[in-house]
């Protein structure tokens, strides 16, 4: 990510590149500042026990969970379980486009 470009958003899937989550989706729920955001999974990584990550680590998605982002937005915080519900319905999402995308050039 370069510096031109601007912070993931609340609720937007990363792609993790590097540490401990490397090769893992996680959500954004907080920005620290212009270099860092606090991501969690809500399996491994809790919401209560969120990651500060360097943006420069994380490859971002083009997918923001509306759920996620509203949930923070009303309350200041956000459910585990919305956090798994965004990333399984992400990838189930990626499946589907590319069983289609395999139809159409097969």
């Amino acid at each position: 990510m370069s510096e031109s470009e601007s912070l993931p958003k609340i609720g937007q899937i990363v792609f993790v590149l590097r540490g401990r989550e490397a090769g893992h989706y996680c959500v954004v729920i907080e920005h620290l500042n212009d270099r860092y955001v606090r991501i969690a999974d809500g399996e491994k990584r809790k919401y209560d026990r969120a990651k500060k990550k360097n943006i420069t680590h994380l490859e971002v998605v083009d997918y923001v969970s509306p759920e996620v982002r509203e949930s923070i937005k009303e309350t200041g915080r956000v459910s585990n379980g919305k956090l798994r519900f965004a990333i399984s319905k992400y990838l189930h999402d990626q499946v589907l486009d590319l069983k289609k995308g395999e139809q159409i050039d097969g």
